[in-house]
């Protein structure tokens, strides 16, 4: 434990390597009610992401550390940026797994068998660290850890080594939520269906991770956001009193990246900055799908810029981007743009302008969220679902 505490994690924990029969249950379940979304992740095997001993079958006990990372956001830039998540502006999980390969090594000089599993959809993470008794699952899916909240990456070291388990089975930390609810009220798109259930069809941090166009309904509500979203955490209470990390981690895009540089680079610039981050196929496309929802919501239309930006798309070859870049146009009121000889007659132009006028924005955009605040929608799980099943195992 002191390797990884030494690498930087904030806590850590040991449990034993047992089948997540409840965690399956639960990922099956919302899967069958169709909450997935439509991803991967720990959905696409439950069998295989909830038996730890699918990675090491000689495993008998699992090292389950967390890292934190910074709970601040520095102000954003003067010209037009889009929003990373906080997890994502660093490179945490190369921080993290390099703390987990030191606890392995030992474990290796002892003559024990180490097998480092983090965010690669083995293992469902936040579940193994539950049993370790690191925390408790919050309304909001994340495991929240006492003193320190969710601004963590979890990670497991799963091992051969009989190593005593840290809390007593079934033990856990009990939940501390209470009756707040601040973290499904503030969901920009109501994708907090149920305390501690998450559609993930509506949520942002998956919805910017998804092929195709990005669903119209929540462009507004994307605001700045180009990569995660971090409403649910921001406003949960036990995060207030997160502390900064202690050990320097591995650098990474930065919390706001320009809109202008997103939309100007190569493809091999965008996959050699961006490229730690789940792009849709490893596709570049969509970062540019994204960033054009962005500069719809944060730019002018008077900003000569941004009307460069948003005509260079509207003659793109690829139709995606074009009809993408309408909507942004439409928004800022730049509907001129969609006029121009060669841009009018496209079809995805020409689908634009039959629908009803985006919610015009306002100079500077918006801070992210539908107008007149979250939408709550009517879907709900039934009551007893218990709150495991993550949005995905990738850190959101």
């Amino acid at each position: 434990m002191g390797v990884a505490r030494a690498g930087g994690a904030v806590a850590v924990g040991v449990c034993g390597v047992e089948p997540l029969t409840e965690a399956r249950r639960v990922i099956e379940q919302r899967r069958d009610a169709g909450l997935h979304g439509g991803m991967d992740f720990t959905f696409r095997n439950p069998a295989r992401s909830t038996e730890p001993t699918r990675a090491l079958p000689s495993a008998r006990s699992a090292l389950v550390a967390a890292l934190a990372y910074p709970p601040q956001r520095p102000a954003a830039p003067e010209a037009p940026a889009a929003a990373v998540a906080r997890y994502a502006a660093s490179d945490l999980y190369a921080t993290l797994r390099a703390a987990l390969r030191a606890t392995a090594e030992v474990m290796a000089g002892d003559g024990y068998r180490g097998v480092v599993v983090a965010d690669d959809n083995a293992l469902v993470d936040r579940a193994m660290a539950h049993r370790a008794g690191l925390g408790w699952f919050g309304k909001n899916t994340n495991l929240l850890l006492p003193g320190i909240g969710s601004w963590v990456v979890l990670g497991s070291v799963l091992t051969d080594a009989p190593l005593p388990p840290t809390v007593a089975d079934g033990d856990v930390v009990a939940d501390q939520c209470g009756a707040c609810r601040r973290c499904l009220d503030a969901c920009p798109t109501g994708a907090l269906v149920a305390p501690g259930v998450m559609d993930a069809s509506r949520c942002l941090s998956w919805l910017l991770q998804m092929q195709g166009p990005f669903p119209r309904e929540h462009r507004e509500a994307l605001g700045p956001r180009i990569y995660g979203c971090d409403d649910c955490q921001e406003v949960c209470p036990p995060n207030r009193r997160a502390p900064e990390p202690t050990v320097a981690l591995a650098p990474g895009p930065g919390d706001w990246v320009e809109l202008r540089w997103l939309l100007e680079a190569t493809d091999d610039e965008l996959l050699g900055a961006l490229g730690a981050w789940y792009i849709p196929r490893r596709d570049p496309r969509y970062l540019r799908r994204n960033a054009l929802v962005a500069l719809g919501n944060t730019g002018r239309g008077d900003d000569p810029v941004v009307a460069r930006l948003l005509e260079a798309h509207l003659r793109s070859d690829d139709a995606l981007l074009v009809g993408h870049a309408a909507w942004a146009a439409r928004r800022l009121g730049a509907d001129h743009l969609l006029a121009a000889e060669g841009v009018r007659d496209h079809p995805e132009v020409g689908a634009e302008l039959a629908r009803p006028h985006p919610s015009p924005t306002t100079p500077g955009g918006p801070p992210g969220g539908p107008p007149g605040g979250p939408r709550r929608g009517p879907r709900g799980v039934a009551p007893g679902v218990a709150p495991v099943a993550p949005v995905g195992e990738t850190g959101l």
